[in-house]
């Protein structure tokens, strides 16, 4: 046998050695939501009750014992009324090298920092999926290069960010949204690269006893549009996205003592107008085996503060949240989030109830509430005063 031939086999051979060792793994969710408002819309375009459904499939693998995989995760939505809502965005696609000091990630991706329950002030990687929720936490998948350095001192991400994702907005008939509608299509950037600039974020992160702690720089183009006032081609007064340059650096911090979690984020930002700063920070005390039984009850208190005051293109400058988070700790995953937003300025008031239970091995069930107390006009939350809402969704698990 010729020696090419033989190279041939070798390689053929480890191939399929590497495709036998290969593990696979389908998976996913499928549900359906449906939203009821009780008061009549600010807008007559939109309306008082809403359905929509949305798939979204996984699909992962592993070989090399688990030191490299490949993950896509992708989401797709049909809204009834706001053809915005309607849409589908690859949440990953995520090739990743693990090695005994350092990890490598290249694709699209997603990426959590911050501690607190309401407000994540330091997340800054992914943008925010403002169409599916007001609360921001979904997120749309991010381009990146992630390289992860491990030490006994901490780890350290450094990242190239090569393009950016415009935040999504609901239509003129979404609801709830803003009063006027933002038209995404005037989005305006202060690069004159636009989404096409490359952003650049490094991050430190180390446990040290009960603290968990994170330092973080980012330098790019701001998650956080500002909205201006405009027209659009019909005449019709709308708000159009402004995505400044930024820098900022973050600190988020966690310390676990028994029953305490004590919890802050904060940050400086420049860029976005005058330079300032942002805090949000409190505690969550959980009560275990409450009313002589296997629940908890968790007692959370957090401060919002932005020391742009009223200036501040954010419902959050100076806000105390409070809640209650009751799990039952049951087979079905029972559990229950009540919340209370109060601005201490305009004494405007935000509800939040959420509430999920499993039934079987496969369906799972979420219920939530929202009600805006008539916030003064002075309020950025004043646009949500008439859209008060609870919500029904049904999710299938596969």
């Amino acid at each position: 046998m010729n020696w090419y031939r033989s190279l041939l086999l070798m390689v053929l051979t480890g191939l399929a050695t590497q495709l036998q060792a290969v593990e696979a793994e389908w998976s996913g969710n499928l549900s359906g939501e449906l939203r009821y408002f009780p008061e009549t819309p600010a807008d007559a375009r939109q309306q008082e009750s809403n359905a929509s459904a949305a798939f979204e499939p996984e699909y992962a693998l592993e070989w090399e014992n688990g030191r490299q995989s490949f993950v896509t995760r992708l989401f797709a939505r049909w809204d009834q009324n706001d053809e915005r809502r309607s849409h589908y965005d690859i949440r990953e696609m995520m090739w990743s090298k693990a090695a005994e000091a350092w990890e490598l990630r290249l694709g699209i991706g997603k990426v959590f920092w911050g501690v607190t329950e309401f407000l994540h002030l330091v997340d800054i990687i992914n943008q925010s999926d403002a169409v599916e929720n007001l609360d921001l936490e979904d997120k749309l998948g991010q381009p990146m290069i992630n390289l992860a350095w491990i030490q006994d001192w901490g780890t350290v991400d450094f990242f190239v960010l090569p393009y950016f994702r415009e935040r999504t907005f609901p239509g003129e008939q979404g609801r709830p949204r803003t009063q006027p509608a933002v038209d995404t299509a005037q989005a305006v950037y202060q690069s004159e690269e636009k989404e096409k600039h490359v952003d650049y974020a490094l991050r430190w992160y180390h446990s040290i006893a009960e603290w968990d702690i994170g330092v973080s720089y980012f330098t790019g183009t701001s998650r956080d549009p500002r909205l201006q006032v405009g027209l659009n081609s019909k005449g019709e007064p709308v708000l159009v996205p402004y995505y400044d340059l930024i820098n900022q650096i973050s600190l988020d911090l966690q310390g676990t003592f028994d029953a305490w979690l004590w919890k802050l984020e904060a940050l400086h930002r420049s860029g976005q107008g005058p330079a300032f700063n942002a805090i949000t920070g409190g505690f969550e005390y959980t009560l275990y085996g409450v009313f002589g039984s296997s629940a908890d009850l968790g007692l959370l208190l957090e401060y919002l503060y932005d020391d742009r005051g009223s200036t501040a293109p954010t419902a959050f400058e100076d806000d105390l949240f409070w809640g209650m988070r009751f799990a039952l700790n049951d087979e079905q995953s029972s559990e229950v989030l009540a919340g209370q937003l109060i601005d201490r300025q305009t004494h405007a008031i935000i509800y939040n109830v959420e509430a999920s239970r499993r039934f079987g091995d496969a369906w799972k069930v979420y219920l939530e509430a929202r009600i805006f107390d008539k916030a003064p006009p002075t309020d950025p939350a004043s646009a949500f005063n008439q859209d008060d809402y609870l919500q029904l969704e049904v999710m299938y698990y596969f």
